[in-house]
């Protein structure tokens, strides 16, 4: 009776060891904060977004659901591989209360060629409650061409 104790006291503190290296263990880095480069700043005005729409709906689990639809024309004359842009969004008083990163063009949506357009669809589910309920900013924050 006393034997079958000593595995499982073992097997629990094999446990608890996996859950304590998993919760205070070494962290991976942070991905590198996205650059807009002197090249990419001067390729901006080739960039334009258009018909950007904005649709918020609450779900069944009562959590602020937020689209912003849209497209980008890409009028330069050089490919591009990816896009993001930083969602600025505001509080009533105009103060900036969250910033989202998201792509808007990438590998799934494949290469932004010279002359092309592309639909993009950015999903939010974490939009603060005291936001103005208006379009965020969206700000080109990193160009990568191809």
């Amino acid at each position: 009776m006393g034997g079958s104790r000593i595995p499982v006291a073992i097997g629990m503190v094999v446990v608890l060891a996996v859950v304590a290296f998993l919760v205070w263990g070494p962290k991976p880095a942070p991905p590198a904060a996205a650059v807009l480069t002197a090249e990419g700043k001067a390729y901006l005005s080739n960039l334009a977004l258009s018909d950007v729409n904005m649709q918020a709906a609450d779900s069944m689990a009562k959590v602020s659901l937020l689209e912003i639809t849209g497209k980008i024309t890409n009028t330069g004359p050089r490919a591009v591989e990816q896009v993001q842009v930083t969602c600025l969004f505001h509080e009533p008083n105009l103060q900036i209360i969250q910033r989202e990163r998201v792509t808007v063009v990438g590998s799934r949506m494949g290469v932004l060629e010279p002359g092309g357009t592309k639909a993009f669809r950015l999903n939010f589910d974490t939009v603060p409650e005291n936001w103005n309920q208006t379009m965020p900013d969206l700000v080109i924050a990193e160009i990568k061409f191809h």
